[in-house]
């Protein structure tokens, strides 16, 4: 299940609260339990993406999950989608070196 919110330069809530709230309800998990956030991404600099010109998106993991973060001027969209592992076998190239 994808979970996603939005944060505007109005709200009083900061870009990298908003991620710690929502990987915590993501993962059904106390905030105060999850791994620091700054061992992931800088919060200063995800708190100053919404004033950086230019700024379109970033993405990290962080606590299992693939964070987006999509600006829109002074609106962000932050957005989770859980990291998945792929099983199966080995990964490779199809049709990339000689045939047996």
């Amino acid at each position: 299940m994808n979970h996603s919110t939005t944060v505007t330069a109005a709200d009083e809530r900061e870009p990298s609260m908003a991620v710690i709230e929502l990987v915590a309800t993501a993962t059904d998990t106390d905030p105060l339990e999850l791994d620091p956030l700054y061992n992931a991404m800088d919060p200063t600099v995800l708190d100053s993406l919404s004033e950086s010109p230019g700024f379109s998106s970033l993405e990290f993991e962080y606590a299992g999950h693939t964070v987006v973060v999509e600006g829109n001027g002074p609106t962000l969209e932050i957005s989770l989608e859980p990291v998945t592992i792929g099983t199966g076998g080995s990964a490779g190239f199809a049709g990339s070196g000689p045939s047996p």
